[in-house]
């Protein structure tokens, strides 16, 4: 009988400990930083813009106010078939900007984490624009000769929250697989969206997007704990598609001359501001003090009370938490001013809190799903990121989307960080950045 007992509370024990989740380490990471000789200054920009549209000047001078109003600096980069006159967006050079970005963050941090690229058991890259045949996943498995029963995984079309959705779909893959670790690949390859059209909504992507990429080592072994960066919290996800007005979501003219105001037709930062309020509400219970998420559920309740028919009521009289007691760093998408702005207000976040998302904004340009790391790196090289820091990453993406995820730091990082795309320049940030920065 007694043997019969003890053999039923080890299967119990076995199933409570195989039943736990895994946790989930982020071992290191590595950014895409681009030669000087792509770097596209505000002169050579306003110079081709000009050639380019010279029959429509006032395409041209809609393209120099949206980057004097943009919050990018002198340095930022673009591929070189955009710096021929005119683009020559071919499919050749789109594979070659692909190789160039990704093959230097991989090589990057396989040399930073001394892993065999034969070790590799998880495969994810994210790309929304560039989704060639065979994949890019399926090109770096060429390149780097990985094993044949690699779990290879390509995610496109998701925007710019898009590496957020590739973690979690590596955190649900280690929590099956153990004793194992994922490589994910975030990048977007922009040679192909050069537009030389007149609509002026479609032009905004020329004045924002740059070159930019990069890799990311997860793993669920306890033996990367000790050595791992940080570790992975949290994931919440929030998809507003189901509601037309998100997923018909598309930029707008106004009528008049000169400056033209750029409209969502269905309002842009209304919609983002639903998604935030969602996705506010998935991750205030799992991050903040008890006395800020009472808070936060007496807001909520009056404002259900209420009943309010102003469509504005749901978000501007809620009580936002002060996410500060959860978190002590902050990395926005640095997907352009206006969203960094907007974010910062609504979160009652201050000017520091913001400077990662401004400076990488600044340094990079929007770099899509990877501007998260780029301000990750920010943040470790100005030396600020201790052990036990928590980190909220918080990326919008397409249809209408808003994801986040959640780091704690397992050690303290000292500066100098010689192997980040900062180390030349960290000195020299913060900069100010005028609202309006004439050329």
């Amino acid at each position: 009988m007694i043997t019969i007992l003890c053999a039923a509370c080890g299967y119990l024990i076995i199933i409570f400990i195989s039943s736990r989740p895994r946790a989930v380490y982020l071992v290191d990471y590595a950014c895409y930083k681009p030669p000087v000789n792509h770097r596209v200054p505000f002169a050579t920009f306003i110079e081709h813009s000009h050639l380019l549209f010279l029959t429509h000047p006032k395409t041209m001078y809609f393209q120099k106010q949206i980057l004097e109003r943009s919050g990018l600096g002198e340095r930022t980069c673009v591929p070189p078939a955009i710096h021929y006159i005119p683009p020559t967006p071919t499919l050749k050079l789109a594979w070659e900007e692909a190789r160039t970005v990704i093959f230097s963050v991989m090589d990057h941090l396989l040399a930073k984490t001394h892993l065999n690229p034969k070790h590799i058991d998880i495969l994810i890259v994210n790309c929304s624009m560039f989704s060639p045949t065979p994949s890019l996943s399926a090109m770096i498995i060429n390149k780097y000769k990985l094993r044949s029963n690699v779990k290879s995984f390509n995610l496109s079309g998701m925007g710019c929250s898009a590496g957020v959705i590739a973690i979690d779909l590596a955190r649900d893959l280690l929590q099956t697989h153990r004793n194992s670790n994922a490589m994910i690949v975030s990048t977007e390859i922009i040679t192909l969206n050069s537009y030389l059209g007149k609509e002026r909504s479609m032009l905004l992507p020329n004045c924002l997007f740059r070159t930019g990429g990069a890799a990311l080592l997860l793993s669920n072994r306890g033996v990367d704990g000790g050595r791992a960066k940080y570790r992975l919290l949290h994931v919440v996800r929030t998809h507003m598609g189901n509601k037309d007005k998100s997923y018909k979501c598309v930029f707008q003219e106004e009528d008049g001359e000169g400056f033209v105001g750029i409209n969502l037709c269905i309002n842009l930062m209304e919609v983002a501001g639903e998604a935030l309020k969602a996705n506010i509400t998935s991750i205030g219970p799992l991050v903040l003090p008890v006395s800020e998420l009472v808070k936060f559920l007496v807001g909520v309740v009056r404002r259900k009370l209420s009943k309010s028919k102003s469509k504005f009521s749901s978000y501007n009289n809620n009580y936002v938490p002060d996410f500060k007691r959860a978190f002590e760093h902050f990395c926005i998408h640095a997907g352009g001013r206006a969203v960094i702005d907007e974010l910062q207000k609504k979160l009652k976040l201050s000017d520091e809190d913001a400077e990662a998302s401004r400076m990488t904004l600044h340094r990079f340009g929007n770099t899509s799903s990877s501007s998260l790391w780029y301000e990750m790196s920010y943040i470790e090289a100005k030396g600020r990121m201790k052990r036990g820091d928590r980190v909220w990453q918080i990326a919008f993406g397409s249809g209408f989307k808003c994801n986040s995820a959640v780091w704690k730091c397992n050690r303290s990082i000292q500066p100098p960080v010689l192997d980040t795309p900062w180390a030349d320049c960290i000195h020299q940030y913060p900069v100010y950045i005028p609202d309006i920065l004439k050329i």
